[in-house]
């Protein structure tokens, strides 16, 4: 199970998300393994059957208020049941004033208290986007990743089969690196994003070259952060007795992280133009994203042009001899 420390969370996003600590630095220790935001106003009130203490809890203004109606006796006892169910972190918003007695209890129970500048809604809308990230399943996979006419293209292979070469050569026909040799792909919103594992530039190997940097070379504009994955194609060596797909009517799959994209297994021989086929794959894709499917297209021609030509072709059969009298 993934987990940060609210200390982590607190030095990478407070100015993203204008936090300031009102508990004492000690309480930012607390780890968060969840990815969900809860408000806690049923607990307030004192149902805690079915509160979600694992969660950042985000006290807006109508929570601040609530708190502030009851008597202190009440108010202490409320947030103390709520409190020793280890919660990892408060985040009250719009800079409202918690109440003192509180942030007391807070730093009694090591309990973390922030504060944030933005509405309730803002903060929730990005918090949510950051947690989704940071705690999104991810798998990290040796492949190329480019940006080829607006999609995200996943070139996969063996080791030396040629997939940097053919990158590089997408690169120079004005389409954009989002990584080479090794690719992290993250499971959000129900999509593949995948980024290079490396944080450090957009650097690639090219066999009897060496290493270049692909932004320095050829410019920021062919260079991407990150990238929806549409495509995986698979480059493989080609062998004589392979069946490979002829027609285009039938749609591999590939598996990550429980979701499918569609593969194209690509076979690589001397003297062809990988780089040229990819870009004709994608663009294949792109028309087939508008409703048009050439395969399913000269399918359908070719069964009409068999249908015509049997209409058309002169019976062969004997005529019937003649009755006799």
């Amino acid at each position: 199970m993934k987990s940060i420390t609210i200390r982590e969370f607190f030095d990478l996003k407070k100015k993203d998300l204008a936090l300031s600590l009102v508990t004492e630095p000690e309480t930012l220790d607390k780890k968060l393994s969840s990815p969900h935001i809860n408000r806690p106003g049923l607990a307030l009130a004192g149902y805690l059957d079915v509160f979600s203490a694992e969660c950042i809890q985000v006290f807006g203004e109508v929570e601040v208020r609530y708190l502030q109606s009851l008597k202190e006796d009440l108010m202490l006892e409320r947030a103390r049941s709520i409190f020793k169910l280890d919660i990892p972190c408060i985040i009250v918003t719009k800079g409202l004033t918690f109440p003192p007695a509180l942030e007391y209890l807070a730093n009694d129970l090591n309990i973390p208290i922030l504060s944030s500048r933005f509405s309730t809604t803002q903060l929730i809308q990005q918090l949510t986007r950051y947690l989704q990230y940071v705690f999104a399943l991810e798998k990290t996979i040796h492949a190329t990743l480019m940006d080829i006419f607006g999609l995200g293209i996943l070139l996969s292979g063996k080791s030396g089969i040629g997939k940097s070469e053919c990158a590089l050569d997408l690169i120079h026909r004005g389409h954009s690196l989002v990584g080479d040799d090794m690719i992290t792909i993250r499971h959000l919103d129900e999509q593949l994003v995948g980024r290079s594992a490396r944080d450090f530039g957009h650097f690639m190997e090219i066999r009897g070259v060496g290493f270049i940097n692909v932004e320095r070379m050829f410019g920021i504009e062919r260079v991407r952060r990150q990238k929806n994955i549409d495509l995986q194609i698979e480059l493989m060596p080609w062998q004589d007795n392979m069946d490979y797909e002829r027609m285009g009517l039938s749609t591999n799959y590939a598996d990550h992280l429980g979701v499918k994209v569609p593969v194209i297994f690509l076979p690589v021989s001397p003297g062809k133009n990988v780089s040229v086929i990819v870009e004709v794959a994608a663009m294949n894709m792109i028309l087939k994203g508008v409703g048009y499917d050439a395969a399913e297209d000269f399918n359908r021609q070719l069964h009409d042009e068999i249908r015509k030509q049997t209409l058309q072709k002169p019976s062969t059969a004997p005529l019937d001899a003649p009755e006799k009298d």
